[in-house]
């Protein structure tokens, strides 16, 4: 988000484990921003429900720690996909060279067969003297 940055700015309010917050937003980010908070919202329901009566702040750092987990989980798959999407780009480039070699083979036996016949109708051809 970028507050601020020659674009509007504006306001929305969400509620985040029974309290308000006016969040500034770009306009037209609105709908994220509830999101996002609405996502929040529930770790902190999940977390409360699991460990019970907790310190508010403590609450809230759980739930920072656990979103900030599940972010590391997807920047490791990603990576992995990424890695992998490497992997078959260079598999894809040697099966290109593979199959450039292969008709570069094919190209030249064609030619050696064509020049063979070119021989064989040459020396079966009466020569014509004049």
């Amino acid at each position: 988000m970028s507050v601020g940055s020659g674009g509007t700015v504006t306001h929305v309010n969400v509620t985040i484990a029974g309290r308000p917050y006016r969040m500034a937003c770009d306009a037209g980010d609105e709908a994220r921003i509830v999101a996002l908070a609405a996502r929040v919202d529930a770790r902190i329901g999940e977390l409360a429900s699991a460990f019970g009566t907790i310190d508010d702040l403590r609450l809230t750092v759980m739930a920072a720690f656990s979103i900030a987990d599940d972010l590391a989980s997807a920047d490791r798959r990603l990576v992995e996909r990424e890695a992998e999407i490497a992997q078959l780009q260079e598999q894809l480039a040697t099966e290109k060279e593979r199959a450039g070699a292969q008709e570069a083979q094919i190209a030249a036996a064609v030619n050696a067969v064509a020049e063979r016949v070119e021989n064989i109708t040459a020396d079966l051809t009466p020569t014509v003297q004049a």
